[in-house]
């Protein structure tokens, strides 16, 4: 089942029917990388486009960002055709894997791209103060990229992705390969860009990262977009299972409970439940028994859930 929820706004990037094939190998095999895709990304928002390694990201990035060209379908930044020198003004861009040359410092760095990106020499200096001030790199401006860490070098590539102060960022992968501090570093960048009136399109596998971030999202399986909108009406809110810990005078009344034991600790119990009905009648059963409710946890469909689900043809 295919779920496509239309947002409600202006659509800063479009996609139309957009379709990517490669030949590949000494026999020329067609192998369709992205097919049919009907995008739209709305002014403002935050949007997450996950999928598995090897499901169309990377190649669909690709097509919208101009390094490569689509085998047919449209794609527009407002209304400027994908690739044009008008849509490419508007477009700052993070690669999965970004290059530097490691001798140059990160100030020295951010210059040589706003020069490349057409910021004017008068406004350059200022443009390079507030970015690295931005990225949280103003501290480590004259040190060589070479020992930048790994977050940093990425806040660098976020850094150069706005040197032209473009109104869409795209961001491949950003988190890949970054510690818990480095992800809540580029994490807390990301919801700054949308506070300053940018419009972000990231891709990710790091489903948690999604779900604290994106107004909207879009899963892409097998080169094919199968679901679009918000996290909340795409997950099915049915109650998966109930999880319930309990502390006190239990006994063995656990025993005798439809709920699986998932934890003891001391005189704590923690148990698990298909439905809510049953996990209320067990509460019940336990107060009655003496015992304290520490915490009764209902679960339903994650975005890791629904992303599997996908996966599985489902």
């Amino acid at each position: 089942m295919r779920t496509i929820i239309r947002a409600v706004g202006k659509a800063i990037l479009r996609t139309e029917r957009l379709c990517k094939t490669f030949e590949v190998g000494v026999r020329r095999k067609r192998v369709q990388a992205v097919k049919d895709l009907d995008l739209q990304v709305h002014e403002g928002e935050i949007f997450g486009f996950v999928g598995p390694n090897g499901a169309g990201k990377t190649t669909t990035i690709k097509m919208l960002m101009g390094l490569i060209f689509p085998t047919s379908g449209k794609a527009f930044i407002y209304d400027a055709p994908i690739p044009s020198a008008e849509a490419k003004r508007r477009i700052g861009f993070l690669p999965e894997n970004p290059s530097y040359y490691e001798f140059l410092s990160g100030a020295e760095a951010l210059r040589f791209f706003g020069r490349l990106s057409g910021v004017e020499p008068a406004d350059l200096a200022g443009r390079m103060t507030e970015l690295l001030e931005l990225v949280g790199l103003a501290g480590a401006a004259d040190r060589q990229i070479r020992k930048y860490s790994k977050g940093m070098q990425q806040r660098l590539g976020i850094a150069q992705a706005l040197v032209g102060d473009p109104s869409f960022v795209v961001l491949d992968e950003p988190m890949s390969g970054l510690d818990p501090i480095g992800r809540k570093e580029v994490r807390d960048l990301i919801l700054e860009l949308k506070r300053r009136g940018k419009t972000v399109l990231f891709s990710t596998h790091i489903l948690p990262d999604v779900e604290s971030l994106c107004d909207r999202v879009g899963v892409i399986i097998g080169g094919q977009l199968r679901d679009v909108g918000r996290i909340g009406e795409l997950l099915s809110p049915r109650v998966n299972s109930v999880e319930m810990t309990v502390d006190g005078a239990v006994g063995e009344t656990a025993e005798f409970l439809p709920g699986r034991v998932l934890a003891r600790d001391g005189s704590r119990l923690t148990l698990s439940f298909p439905d809510e009905a049953s996990a209320q009648q067990a509460a019940r059963q336990l107060l009655d028994g003496g015992g304290t409710l520490v915490s009764l946890t209902p679960h339903r469909e994650t975005l890791e859930d629904l992303f599997v689900r996908r996966a599985a043809g489902r």
